[in-house]
């Protein structure tokens, strides 16, 4: 069992067990998969004050919300320290190809060191890709009313149309920064 805890699972695996979430929610309590609406319960829970957007019973809106969410930090935990797999991810020789054109070299750990690193947070590169677009990220699942999970997973499994709109414009803005943006940000 530890074994298998340990591997990452191939994504015939993976990939169903994430989508029969999404029958299982509305099936126990017409709930809607996604994390980006968590923030709006966090904030309606801890924010003092008078502003109306936060004015609602987040209790019995978002509890399940803030669960899941308490769910995915706890088996992030798990999964990075306690099922840590000690070998390198493996990567496709054009991707590393690909990777290091555009100045990565640490395929090391789950995320780039040279990118994603408390260290590179307070360079010009750290604060564009880490802080800039932390906040484009957020603004975009606010503005798209959720985020890729909550559109690309329940969205279109729902069939809706504006989940199939946000998502193919999710990949395109991912293109456009991959090919585009990132080779001018290194």
């Amino acid at each position: 069992m530890f074994e298998l805890l340990t591997q990452p699972w191939p994504w015939y695996v993976a990939g169903p067990v994430i989508g029969l979430f999404v029958p299982l929610l509305l099936f126990l309590g017409n709930k809607q998969f996604g994390i980006s609406s968590s923030l709006r319960h966090t904030c309606a829970a801890c924010v003092p004050g008078n502003i109306p957007f936060f004015k609602y019973d987040w209790k019995s809106e978002g509890m399940w919300n803030l669960v899941l969410v308490l769910g995915v930090f706890i088996g992030g935990f798990l999964g990075g320290y306690v099922f840590q797999n000690p070998e390198p991810i493996a990567l496709s020789a054009s991707t590393i190809a690909d990777l290091q054109y555009l100045g990565v070299t640490d395929f090391s750990g789950f995320v780039p060191s040279d990118i994603f690193s408390w260290g590179n947070l307070l360079t010009a590169q750290g604060l564009i890709v880490m802080v800039l677009g932390g906040f484009l990220v957020g603004f975009g699942a606010r503005y798209a009313g959720g985020c890729t999970s909550g559109h690309a997973i329940s969205g279109i499994s729902n069939l809706q149309l504006a989940s199939v709109t946000a998502a193919v414009s999710f990949f395109i803005g991912g293109l456009i920064v991959t090919h585009l943006l990132y080779p001018l940000i290194f």
